[in-house]
């Protein structure tokens, strides 16, 4: 098969859980013995073509239709949620030999550009919801389109011409990653095929790790108990929680050490961890990393060196990082939004709190980390669960099928 990946973007500095989704599936498709390519704008990296694990990735010139938008605003707008567009992607769709699918993994005006493409091509196009449409805060989507405030937009007729507003209407078929969004595409659209892909780990990679090492490559006192966090740093993530939470951990007298790991996706943000860390007394409690690459070793000891992984997200359709503190056999604890409770099962596998809860957050950190017999199983259950469900192999395996369906069900029309 001939698959190409359409991403909004695709760059080291801005991983997240979609980019470690395609790169992974990507990864071992190839390996296979298909082809798997991803194509996507030059947002954030103008680096027009490279190999990232094997895996080809093109990029191409975009545009924002906005009159007045200033260049510190495009670049908000690349960092997320930016609606753009681009004539350079379409032609490459239209023209890319022996092409069998496309896996658009974003919308707008970028997936009417796809759907108009696939048509024109009668290839088929899927559709993967990472979370991004029907299960996000109003509040969290407000935020996406704040940079164009006080633009006039220009791009409707655009995004009118490749029918931006039928790109999951007219997809060959819907995978959601989340279970509450999964639910609201069948109930929007019926006869549509739409299922359930879930995100996976790599079990073997992330099993060994050195957490000593870590701790001393940080300057981290060794007879501290680290609480971890990764993700992006953006108020979606919540680390603000993290913070008061450790506050509360501290002054019950336990040794404990917050670890951020996020790419900044929200200066401003960042500034209030800063702040808030402060004024809480708490800075020499806090290791704050910028990110670390998803190939990196330091990302796998970083788990290991974890007592504790704490998932405090306001809204979160997967969670991904779940199933890597799992591989790497640490106890979760996670904030009870989006599509958490269908991975972790509370009491069993992981202990979830209600979103925005800090106290209940520290209360249950406390509880594992000075109790080794529920730490060990909770632990124990989510590195089991993760292997037997997760495991990128199985999921490939999945989507391979996946493609065929749907491949040979275009062809049948």
């Amino acid at each position: 098969m001939n698959i190409i990946q359409v991403p909004r973007r695709f760059v080291s500095s801005e991983w997240g859980g979609t980019e470690t989704v395609i790169l992974e599936t990507s990864k071992r498709l190839i390996a296979r013995g298909h082809h798997s390519e991803i194509l996507c704008p030059t947002a954030l990296s103008e680096v027009a073509a490279e190999e990232i694990q094997t895996v080809p990735v093109r990029r191409v010139s975009y545009f924002y239709p906005y009159f007045g938008l200033s260049a510190s605003s495009r670049h908000m707008l690349d960092k997320k949620g930016g609606n753009l567009f681009s004539f350079e992607l379409m032609k490459r769709l239209q023209t890319s030999p022996g092409l069998d699918i496309i896996h658009l993994h974003t919308g707008k005006r970028l997936g009417g550009i796809v759907r108009y493409a696939a048509r024109q091509r009668r290839v088929p196009y899927v559709v993967t919801l990472h979370g991004g449409v029907y299960d996000v805060p109003s509040e969290e989507a407000a935020t996406w389109t704040e940079p164009t405030r006080g633009t006039l937009e220009w791009g409707k007729l655009l995004g009118a011409w490749v029918g931006a507003r039928r790109v999951l209407e007219d997809a060959a078929a819907i995978l959601c990653v989340g279970a509450r969004e999964l639910d609201e595409v069948r109930a929007r659209f019926p006869e549509k095929r739409a299922e359930a892909m879930p995100n996976g780990v790599d079990t073997v990679r992330f099993a060994v790790g050195d957490g000593r090492r870590f701790i001393a490559a940080q300057a981290i006192p060794a007879d501290r108990k680290i609480i971890l966090t990764v993700g992006r740093i953006d108020p979606q993530k919540n680390q603000l929680l993290a913070i008061s939470a450790l506050r509360r951990i501290i002054d019950e007298g336990v040794n404990a050490h917050l670890v951020l790991i996020g790419a900044v996706t929200n200066r401003e943000y960042l500034n209030k961890l800063d702040e808030e860390a402060k004024r809480l007394e708490l800075t020499g409690r806090l290791t704050f990393i910028p990110g670390i690459a998803s190939d990196s070793q330091d990302l796998v000891d970083a788990y290991h060196a974890a007592d504790v992984f704490l998932l405090p997200s306001r809204h979160e359709p997967f969670g991904i990082v779940i199933l890597e503190a799992w591989a790497a056999g640490r106890p979760v604890v996670a904030s009870r939004v989006g599509g958490v409770p269908s991975v972790v099962t509370d009491g069993v596998n992981g202990i979830l709190f209600d979103s925005g809860d800090a106290c209940a957050a520290a209360d249950h950190i406390l509880s594992v980390l000075q109790s080794p017999e529920l730490s060990g199983r909770i632990a124990n259950a989510g590195m089991e669960k993760a292997r037997l469900d997760y495991d990128w192999d199985a999921v490939t395996s999945r989507l391979i099928g996946f493609y065929q369906e749907v491949i040979l069900a275009n062809s049948v029309r």
